[in-house]
């Protein structure tokens, strides 16, 4: 992701608001404003903001990493996915137990924790290693994402601090499970959407320069997408990890597709939306939809080159233009759907810490990983060690607030950058309420976590403002920026014990569980 990094740097603001004229200004260049705000010139300082940040959220996740375990077995829902993991290291990457009866999703992720237990071996560091560094990275990601979309260095830091300083991404960056996964691959993606956003504008403010946008009424061809290819990548990597990155292969297209014609539209162009239709949509399809499904069944390698993986040999007679190995799959992902779509609420057998989606946006029903009342070193007879998936309330209570603006944003003005981030932030909560009879719990929310963060440094910038706005405005708003993100980071050190299984008193862990549903 070079150009997400490094950007168009053609001179240095730092922009905290950026607002995308209706109309063109008389006298203005259209090209300009077509592009819109710079990307800010400090190229150099962008890098070291987001690799010292990157650095230290390295060092947040990766302390003490092999804690907690079971006496030396998984905790939650890591005695799953990580004995699974240990056997595909066995086997040459591929599953042939049904007796886990949880073959359920697709290999990738669990490939990725095999590799940390390559390194480490069968232990806390083995299962965790690969979640702690995709955890970290997503914090250098937020970082140039932010500072993309706000044009401001200094609030693509503000995003980072958060990201680390998030309660769900924390554990979930700390745990052998598969969700961290889709979580780093879908923030990818979007970075990807928006830098092909930028470069798509970039290349139609050079057919207005050199005068041949009209010398079609649908406008230029703009040549072969890097950025959107890379983002169906990174997208068919998110389905390969879990089938929900399929919501997001939905949003990030319709994106486009909107983006697209909005920017023939600034462009001038006679007819945009035909223009976005004949010239965007088959190679968008090709970049969004077909590029996702070929990568991944290219992650089913190890399974299609085994003979023993599981229901490898589903089906032996061919189907139509398919072969029987392909036809398996079919099969086997057939049994797999209506694995998850009966897995559903037994009357009055409600799993402890099941949640409904309503529930998930202020994290009001947390998850209790592991516990254990038997610990010493906290100062007193009995203590209590505990890690419980909590969102930084300072954060996730305000992310009704945070819709509710960003809806405004994106609805009453247009704003570009609210859409993205809203309409990704969805993607990954609506669809849970198709079927509310499923099984459900926090931590789908997981995905879903860096959109609530983009979402509110969105509102922090404005609330910045600029720097050509003046001293004192540009103060009063550093200074309630600078006090929000202490609160954050306060926050998140209260919650820190319960966290990371920090050895606490009885009352400490009391004080900790802040509303009824937290217990």
């Amino acid at each position: 992701m070079t150009a997400l990094v490094t950007g168009s740097d053609r001179r240095s603001d730092d922009h905290a608001e950026e607002e995308v004229p209706r109309t063109t200004t008389p006298g203005a260049d259209p090209a300009e404003t077509l592009l819109g705000r710079p990307m800010p010139t400090d190229r150099l300082r962008g890098w070291v903001v987001a690799i010292v940040l990157a650095v230290i959220g390295g060092i947040v996740r990766l302390q003490n990493l092999g804690f907690p375990t079971h006496n030396g077995t998984p905790v939650f829902d890591e005695k799953h996915y990580t004995p699974q993991a240990w056997q595909m290291l066995r086997n040459g990457w591929y599953e042939d137990n049904p007796g886990y009866e949880l073959t359920v999703h697709p290999p990738l992720a669990k490939q990725l924790i095999a590799v940390g237990e390559w390194i480490f071996g069968y232990n806390g560091w083995g299962w965790r290693f690969s979640a702690a560094v995709l955890g970290t990275l997503m914090v250098l990601l937020i970082v140039r994402i932010a500072r993309r979309l706000t044009r401001s260095t200094l609030l693509g830091a503000v995003a980072g601090i958060l990201l680390i300083c998030d309660g769900v991404l924390h554990l979930m960056s700390r745990t052998g499970m598969l969700d961290i996964f889709i979580a780093f691959f879908v923030l990818a993606a979007f970075g990807c959407v928006l830098l092909d956003r930028d470069q798509m504008r970039q290349r139609l403010a050079i057919s207005l320069r050199e005068g041949w946008v009209n010398d079609s009424i649908y406008g230029p061809r703009l040549g072969f997408r890097w950025w959107r290819f890379a983002a169906g990548i990174n997208l068919g990597l998110a389905c390969a990890c879990k089938w929900g990155g399929l919501y997001w292969v939905a949003a990030f297209g319709l994106l486009t597709v909107i983006w697209d014609a909005t920017a023939r539209r600034s462009a001038g162009v006679a007819h945009p939306w035909i223009g976005a239709i004949r010239r965007d949509l088959l190679p968008g399809l090709w970049a969004l939809l077909l590029v996702p499904i070929l990568v991944y069944l290219a992650t089913w390698w190890a399974w299609f080159a085994s003979e023993t993986a599981i229901d490898r040999h589903l089906v032996t007679t061919w189907w139509g233009p398919f072969g029987p190995a392909l036809r398996s799959l079919f099969e086997y992902s057939g049994n797999v759907l209506n694995f998850h779509e009966s897995l559903v609420t037994k009357p009055n057998e409600p799993h402890p810490w099941e949640s409904k989606p309503w529930t998930w946006p202020m994290g009001l029903r947390p998850m209790l990983y592991y516990w254990d009342n038997t610990t010493t070193g906290c100062g007193e007879s009995q203590c209590v060690s505990a890690t419980m998936l909590i969102g930084t309330p300072a954060m996730w209570w305000l992310a009704f607030p945070m819709l509710a603006w960003g809806l405004w944003r994106m609805i009453g003005r247009l704003d570009w950058r609210y859409t993205a981030v809203i309409v990704a932030y969805l993607a990954g909560l609506l669809p849970w309420f198709l079927n509310l009879d499923r099984q459900m719990y926090f931590f789908y929310m997981t995905p879903v976590s860096a959109f609530l963060i983009l979402g509110l440094v969105l509102p922090l910038g404005q609330i910045l403002g600029r720097a050509k706005d003046g001293y004192e405005r540009r103060g009063t708003g550093l200074l309630v920026v600078a006090i929000y993100v202490g609160l954050v980071v306060a926050n998140f050190i209260w919650l820190w014990p319960i966290l990371n299984g920090d050895s606490i008193t009885n009352a400490r862990w009391q004080a900790e569980l802040w509303l009824p549903s937290w217990r």
